[in-house]
């Protein structure tokens, strides 16, 4: 699968200055890993999230976005993909990248 390299570009530019991130490509995408957790990354045209339980669940209210799991599985706690207008501008962005990694960020590294 495919994956929007514009959007990919954009969190790189927004996590560029981040220390303990890396890249690497998971679930037929890109992800970006903190402290070898998964924050975020890109997925076909969406953004994936990971958030805290509560806060996913929270998320799940706004328009565009939905749960992630692989085919066949039930979808994945915290685990969240994002699209349409939340992706629409710099801000928007941006705040749905400082959500994920400040939780893979406060989890154990790996």
């Amino acid at each position: 699968m495919a994956y929007d390299e514009g959007l990919a570009e954009r969190l790189r530019d927004t996590l560029d200055q981040r220390p303990g991130v890396t890249e690497r490509k998971m679930f037929g995408g890109l992800a970006f890993m903190v402290r070898g957790n998964l924050a975020c990354g890109v997925i076909g045209e969406e953004l994936i999230v990971r958030l805290p339980a509560e806060e996913g669940e929270a998320a799940l209210e706004d328009e565009g976005v939905r749960p992630f799991g692989m085919p066949g599985k039930r979808p994945m706690t915290g685990f969240l993909l994002v699209g349409g207008e939340q992706l629409a501008d710099h801000a928007s962005l941006e705040r749905w990248v400082e959500r994920s990694v400040a939780y893979a960020g406060s989890m154990r590294p790996k």
